[in-house]
C-alpha cells in the first residue's frame, strides 16, 4: 500500500528556551504533531548546520547538541535520543545524486532541530536524520534541492525546516517584546504573500527575498531564510500553503510557520 505523501513544514523556531516554555508557538508545533499523519522518518533541516558542502546525518544515535550559551542548566540536561536511520542516509545520498553528499557521523541534532521536535514528537521515538545547509551556494540552489527532496515526502519521510525568516539578533529588543519593526513587519509579510506562487523557480520571489527593501535588515545573513526554500520547494502543484502560527517576538524575529501538504 502505498504511503500517503508527507506534509512538509517550516518552523520559525525562535529563542531556545521554547523548549522549556508553552506559548501559542509551542502549542502549534503540539497541534502539528498530533494532527498530522505520523512519518516513519523525519529528514530536518536547521539554521544551525551551516556547512561548506552539504552533508546528511548518518550515525544511528544522534547526539542532543546544545549550541547555545547563557540559558538555564534545565535546558543543558535535555536531551532529545530520537534514532538515526543510516539507511534512510544513504537513500539521500543517492537520491541527490551527483550532489556529493557527505555522510556525517559527528554532528547529531542541534537546536534548531530538536527543539521544535520535542514539542511536536515528544517521546522522541521518530527516527532523525539532518541535512546541512551549504553557505556557499544561491538561493535557487536551495530551492531547488527541497524540489529534489520532494520525492521522499511520498516514502513517508515528513521535511521538518526550521529556521526564522526575520532573523536579525542585533536590532532585537531583547527585553521588550513590543511592536515589529516596520522592515520585520513588512518583509514577514511579503514572505507570507508568496508562499503560494507558482511560477518558474528561478523567478519566485522567494527565491528572489532580497529583492525586498526590508529583506537585508530582516536577514543580515541567509541561514536562517534558507530552510524555507528547502519547504516551498518540495511542494507539489496540487498542494495547498497554509500558516499554522505567524507573529514577530522581541521586534525582530519571525515566528512564521509554513505547513505545505
Amino acid at each position: 500500500m502505498k504511503s500517503p505523501r508527507m506534509p512538509a513544514l517550516f518552523l520559525g523556531h525562535g529563542s531556545p528556551m521554547n523548549v522549556l516554555e508553552e506559548n501559542s508557538y509551542t502549542q502549534a508545533w503540539r497541534t502539528l504533531g498530533k494532527a498530522l499523519p505520523r512519518p516513519r522518518a523525519i529528514l530536518a533541516i536547521s539554521a544551525h548546520w551551516y556547512t561548506r558542502g552539504t552533508a546528511v546525518t548518518a550515525m544511528a544515535n544522534p547526539r542532543t547538541i546544545h549550541d547555545f550559551g547563557g540559558f538555564p542548566q534545565a535546558l543543558f540536561d535535555t536531551r532529545y535520543p530520537a534514532p538515526g536511520a543510516p539507511a534512510l542516509a544513504q537513500e539521500i545520498a543517492e537520491l541527490l545524486a551527483p550532489l556529493n553528499v557527505q555522510l556525517d557521523n559527528s554532528w547529531g541534532l542541534d537546536h534548531g532541530s530538536w527543539g521544535v521536535l520535542i514539542k511536536m514528537y515528544p517521546e522522541a521515538d521518530i527516527p532523525v536524520v539532518q541535512l546541512s545547509i551549504d553557505g556557499t551556494q544561491s538561493a535557487l540552489w536551495h530551492f531547488q534541492l527541497g524540489q529534489k527532496l520532494a520525492a521522499l515526502r511520498e516514502q513517508g519521510v515528513m521535511l521538518i525546516a526550521s529556521g526564522n525568516v526575520v532573523h536579525n539578533l542585533r536590532m532585537a529588543r531583547w527585553q521588550d517584546d513590543g511592536e515589529a519593526f516596520p522592515w520585520a513587519a513588512a518583509f514577514n509579510q511579503y514572505v507570507r504573500d508568496n508562499l503560494s506562487w507558482q511560477g518558474e523557480a528561478a523567478e519566485h520571489p522567494l527565491v528572489n527575498f532580497m529583492q525586498h527593501e526590508g529583506a537585508a535588515l530582516s536577514n543580515p545573513t541567509p541561514e536562517h531564510y534558507l530552510p524555507l526554500l528547502y519547504i516551498i520547494g518540495s511542494r507539489q502543484p496540487d498542494e495547498a500553503v497554509t500558516v499554522p502560527v505567524d507573529g514577530i517576538v522581541m521586534s525582530a524575529l519571525s515566528m512564521l510557520s509554513v505547513q505545505v501538504g
